[in-house]
């Protein structure tokens, strides 16, 4: 049995399970393959099974028919918009998942809210720069969290985590989404909203919307423009849900004044996006789901995937 373990970034997945307990060849790939599909299929075209690391390298139809030795694709978590599970059904392949935790995303989301209001991207490492007329000591003023209005686009698992966090800091919350209900908000101490309202009143706004045809690009121009000045946006989502270009525009009038940003439409980020020259963002590389304590609970979930498809009782399946 050849497995392949996709997109290990950090270098770590061979310390994260017990991988010698599968009776199997792993080869590690650390570097991304690539868009290309002649490149990743040549790659992968011996492997019987793959795991892969969340949304990072599609597989779509057309990959998945260009592996025929593939029989078992084990995907971290148990949701992963980047697998065509129908064309996987009609090649065989068995497709799995695994648990995932409940605090990574939501913490990261706060460290970018918190990086924000204290314009750490400014400020982060000023300390041992030499001083000068264009970079003095300090650079910007903080905003502070208590008594301002926290607004959330989705209240489900994420965020509703980020909402009582942010109900510790002082914060009042409001929420919108198509299907939010007045009991689930009352619920959780949070505020119904309209959707005007949720941009209007926000003094951070952060999205948490699962991405589908419903919420692609449903942030645009209109939405953002009802921002306040000095307000910030923060996306730990799917690029998708907000229109790029849009965002460029609404941070050059000063609403948001800041966003901070971890999902990209391509991954890994391309050098010469405009999101890395523009003032007033800070992005970080996809490291919603990137700690130590999730990648534990991934890998070993993907080698108990592994053992039990061998074993011929699959579990974890994703259909």
């Amino acid at each position: 049995m050849r497995i392949a373990i996709l997109d290990d970034y950090q270098n770590v997945a061979r310390s994260m399970a017990d991988w010698e307990t599968l009776n199997g060849k792993i080869s590690v790939f650390t570097e991304f393959l690539g868009h290309d599909d002649d490149t990743v299929c040549e790659t992968l075209q011996d492997f019987d099974v793959v795991v892969m690391m969340r949304e990072r390298t599609p597989f779509t139809a057309q990959r998945l028919r260009r592996l025929p030795a593939l029989k078992l694709l084990v995907t971290t978590g148990m949701r992963n918009a980047a697998i065509d599970l129908q064309a996987a059904l009609e090649c065989g392949i068995t497709v799995c998942g695994t648990s995932g935790s409940p605090a990574a995303a939501s913490e990261h989301t706060w460290a970018l809210i918190m990086a924000a209001a204290r314009r750490l991207d400014l400020e982060l490492f000023s300390a041992a720069r030499p001083r000068t007329a264009d970079q003095p000591w300090q650079q910007s003023l903080g905003t502070e969290l208590r008594g301002k209005t926290l607004g959330l686009y989705g209240l489900g698992k994420l965020g509703s985590q980020v909402a009582t966090i942010g109900q510790a800091f002082g914060m009042r919350v409001i929420a919108h989404s198509q299907n939010l209900t007045a009991e689930r908000t009352t619920e959780l101490g949070v505020e119904l909203v309209s959707q005007e309202q949720l941009f209007a009143r926000s003094d951070v706004l952060s999205i948490h919307l699962k991405l589908s045809e419903r919420t692609t690009a449903v942030v645009g121009a209109q939405q953002l423009a009802l921002m306040k000045p000095g307000s910030i946006l923060v996306n730990t989502s799917r690029s998708a849900i907000i229109i790029q270009d849009a965002l460029l525009a609404a941070l050059g009038s000063g609403a948001p004044k800041v966003a901070a940003i971890d999902v990209f439409d391509v991954e890994p980020l391309e050098e010469n996006n405009r999101l890395l020259r523009t003032p007033g963002v800070i992005a970080t590389p996809h490291l919603g789901y990137v700690t130590e304590d999730q990648y534990r609970i991934f890998y070993s979930g993907a080698l108990e995937d592994i053992a039990a498809w061998a074993a011929g009782t699959p579990i974890n399946l994703l259909t």
